[in-house]
C-alpha cells in the first residue's frame, strides 16, 4: 500500500460567501478523490484532509490559487492508512469554537520551534524562573502527549479555556507566558484573549505541536500527539514513544484512545487491545451489560467489531 499524506491547514480570513465557496469547494475535493473534513466561516478555513501525493499537490494548487489562500501554510504528515471515511466540508460560526468574541489582532507573536526549544535546557528543565509553558488543548490530549513541564488549564473543550484562565493564571500576569497547541490554531484566539485580560508577554508556537515534532523530535515532547481523524493518537518522537496513560480497565501502561461502544454513553477512554476484546469496546461492566442485552435482542452471537466479540 502507497503511502498516503494528511494535510493540515488553518487561516484567519474573512469570507464572504461561505456557503457557496462550500459548495464549489466540496466538489472539487469529490473530483480528486480526497477525504477529509475542512470548516468554512466568515472568519476562515480550518481543515484536514488526506490522499496521494498527487491528489494533495493537486489540492494545494488549487487552494491556493483563491488569492484569499495564496499564502496559507500546510502542514503535512505521512500515515499508512486514509484516516477519514468520507470528505466532509460545512459552514460553522467558527472554525474552531471559543464562544468568546477577540480580536485576533492581539495575538501573541509566533515563535519558531528554534525559539520554543531555546528556552529549555539539555534535561528538558525551564531556563527561566518567568515562563510559563502553557498547553491550550483539552484533557485528552494532554493527558496522551504534552510539553515537558507544560501547566495546563484543565479543561474539556476549548471554550471553557477563559473560565479556566480566570481560575489558574489571572494572578500570573507578570509571567512570559509560551503557549501551543496542536496546529497553532486555538493560539490564535487563546493567546488575544489573554492579551485583552493583561497579560502582556503573550507567545505562540508557530504551526504548533505539528511542526516541532517533525523538526526537533526525541527532544522536549513526552508521549503521543492526539489528532482529530480516525488515527486518534499519532507518534511525535521517532524513537521515544512511552505511553503517559494507562488502560481504564487493567491499569497496564498504553495510550490507545477508544469510544465506548455504547452509543448512550460514548466516552472517549484509554484501552489496551486485550480489554477491548475482553471489554467488547466499552468502557464500563455497565456499558457492558448494555452490549450483552443488544446482542441477545438481536440474537447475536459473534458481534461485528473486528477486535471485539461476545459469544451468546
Amino acid at each position: 500500500m502507497k503511502e498516503k499524506i494528511v494535510l493540515g491547514f488553518y487561516k484567519y480570513v474573512k469570507i464572504e460567501n461561505s456557503e457557496k465557496f462550500v459548495k464549489e469547494h466540496l466538489k472539487f475535493c469529490k473530483s480528486i478523490g480526497l477525504f477529509g473534513k475542512i470548516l468554512v466561516g466568515k472568519e476562515g478555513i480550518n481543515g484536514s484532509v488526506s490522499g496521494s501525493r498527487e491528489q494533495i499537490d493537486s489540492y494545494r494548487k488549487e487552494l491556493t490559487r483563491n488569492n484569499l489562500f495564496s499564502d496559507i501554510e500546510f502542514k503535512e504528515e505521512p500515515s499508512m492508512d486514509v484516516p477519514f471515511d468520507k470528505m466532509k466540508v460545512k459552514v460553522r460560526d467558527e472554525i474552531v469554537t471559543f464562544g468568546h468574541p477577540v480580536n485576533l489582532e492581539n495575538e501573541g507573536k509566533h515563535i519558531s520551534p528554534e525559539e520554543f526549544l531555546s528556552y529549555y535546557d539539555e534535561n528538558g528543565k525551564l531556563k527561566e524562573e518567568d515562563v510559563i509553558i502553557l498547553d491550550a488543548r483539552n484533557n485528552y490530549e494532554y493527558d496522551v502527549g504534552r510539553f515537558k513541564n507544560a501547566i495546563h488549564l484543565d479543561i474539556e473543550k476549548f471554550s471553557d479555556f477563559p473560565k479556566s484562565v480566570e481560575e489558574k493564571i489571572i494572578n500570573k500576569k507578570d509571567k512570559k507566558v509560551v503557549m501551543y497547541c496542536t496546529g497553532g490554531i486555538r493560539c490564535e484566539k487563546a493567546s488575544a484573549f489573554l492579551k485583552e485580560k493583561g497579560f502582556e508577554n503573550v507567545y505562540q508556537l508557530h504551526n504548533g505541536i505539528i511542526n516541532f515534532g517533525q523538526t526537533f523530535p526525541d527532544t522536549v515532547w513526552e508521549g503521543k500527539c492526539f489528532v482529530f481523524d480516525k488515527r486518534l493518537v499519532a507518534p511525535l518522537n521517532k524513537n521515544e514513544n512511552e505511553p503517559l496513560t494507562k488502560c481504564k480497565i487493567c491499569d497496564s501502561r498504553c495510550d490507545f484512545y477508544r469510544n465506548c461502544w455504547n452509543k448512550d454513553c460514548d466516552a472517549l477512554f484509554i484501552s489496551c487491545v486485550d480489554c477491548e476484546k475482553k471489554m467488547n469496546g466499552c468502557c464500563s461492566e455497565k456499558c457492558l451489560e448494555v452490549f450483552k442485552e443488544f446482542c441477545k435482542e438481536k440474537s447475536i452471537k459473534n458481534f461485528g467489531r473486528k477486535t471485539a466479540r461476545l459469544e451468546v
